[in-house]
């Protein structure tokens, strides 16, 4: 765990409970998909679009584009989550409801300062993404597992970005992000004893542990004719320190680093009212062990928490997104964005994905702006369609067989406040 005084991982720690994105894979498998109230109700596009103070998230070139500018957001996060076992000689058959917390509140905040003609500033903080399952009708149950199971992570950002823009058609950026972690098992005493185990009594319902690192973003956004620009960003992965709690659950005990990742964006002024912008995105999942390693390797002699050992299965995802937005009115903006990804759950690896069942494809989203002399109000609604992903040899005969099947659904409402300087 980070060497942080106690001071500081207390707030931290208070930060990202407030922050609590442990809102069941948000979308495009557990990362949000999109930061911002106008980028979100877009279907999260903002790599060629910076819209208000949380462009860094997407692109911290944005960070020169949005002006002097407060933001604040929130998300009411409403997710459903389900598995479903069959066949299975050990009596676990049967449908589970992992929806025993429903309901998220996900506050975002930006600001942005220039500096001078070519130089800003800013700040973003932000839930980059979580997952969170609570089955009071434990799945694992006929394994040997007792009370309500699941698992509750959460993800905090905070992205200080400086923006660079040489001529008026060029912006470059680069931030770096500070990523505090929050996790907890419960439930899951079937898995934790030695011969599944590399850390046995590390692995479930130890309370909530922390972990920190850093990373960087670096972005640009170039004007190729006045009605037309393109964006590039990338995130590098962020090294945090391992789940000392839970190293007998994570790879390389208790390491969950967050991913790689980058993307790159257009964005068309139709006509003076109506804009038009796309985005593709590719999430490096695979790269990270205790992520994309396979649960198969746990019968290959490489028990859960050991170095290169198990872990969700999860594969490389590319999300592709699309939105617009018009201008009615002087005082309103419409917006609207539909969203695909990558299915990042392989249906062999269904099992041990009933604790995170980030099985989302796609969903539409619509939204609005207000201006008024107390600022601009955003208001944005997101439905992620429900997606069902069925196990094929998904649950390995040491369990006894038989298939898990993977369903969601999510709704998200969003609220946002800006105010220009």
């Amino acid at each position: 765990m980070s060497s942080k005084s106690p001071q500081i991982s207390s707030a931290l720690l208070a930060a990202a409970t407030l922050f609590t994105v442990a809102s069941a894979e948000a979308t495009n498998g557990y990362f949000v998909e999109g930061v911002g109230p106008k980028a979100q109700s877009m279907a999260g596009v903002g790599v060629a679009l910076p819209q208000d103070a949380l462009a860094a998230a997407n692109n911290p070139a944005g960070t020169a584009l949005v002006g002097d500018r407060l933001d604040v957001s929130f998300s009411w996060f409403t997710p459903d989550r389900s598995a479903r076992i069959r066949g299975n000689i050990y009596g676990a058959d049967g449908t589970y409801d992992g929806n025993k917390k429903s309901d998220f509140l996900i506050p975002e905040l930006g600001y942005t300062r220039v500096l001078t003609s070519q130089l800003s500033w800013g700040l973003a903080v932000y839930g980059n993404g979580g997952m969170n399952t609570s089955y009071k009708n434990n799945p694992f149950a006929a394994f040997g597992s007792s009370g309500a199971a699941g698992v509750d992570l959460s993800q905090l950002f905070i992205t200080p970005s400086l923006a660079y823009r040489p001529t008026p058609d060029h912006s470059f950026g680069i931030a770096a992000t500070f990523a505090a972690q929050r996790f907890e098992a419960t439930g899951l005493q079937a898995f934790d004893n030695p011969q599944v185990s590399a850390s046995a009594g590390n692995v479930t319902n130890r309370g909530h542990d922390t972990a920190y690192g850093w990373g960087v973003k670096l972005g640009w956004i170039g004007r190729l004719r006045d009605d037309l620009s393109l964006g590039l960003s990338w995130s590098s992965r962020i090294e945090t320190g391992e789940f000392e709690r839970y190293e007998g659950l994570f790879a390389d005990a208790g390491g969950f680093d967050i991913p790689e990742n980058y993307a790159i964006g257009l964005s068309w002024e139709a006509t003076p009212r109506l804009t038009l912008a796309a985005d593709w995105q590719q999430i490096l999942y695979s790269d990270t062990g205790s992520v994309g390693n396979s649960l198969s390797l746990l019968f290959q002699g490489k028990p859960l928490g050991a170095a290169g050992g198990p872990g969700f299965g999860w594969q490389d995802v590319e999300v592709s997104k699309l939105g617009i937005a018009f201008r009615a009115a002087d005082e309103l903006t419409l917006r609207a964005g539909i969203s695909h990804a990558e299915q990042p759950i392989p249906t062999s690896e269904t099992f041990i994905n009933i604790l995170a069942p980030g099985v989302i494809e796609d969903h539409i989203s619509i939204g609005a702006d207000w201006h008024t002399g107390l600022g601009e109000i955003t208001l944005s609604y997101a439905h992620a369609f429900e997606e069902t992903v069925q196990g094929t040899n998904s649950i390995p005969a040491n369990f006894g067989g038989g298939e898990a099947e993977l369903t969601m659904s999510q709704n998200i409402l969003r609220f946002g406040w800006s105010r220009r300087f």
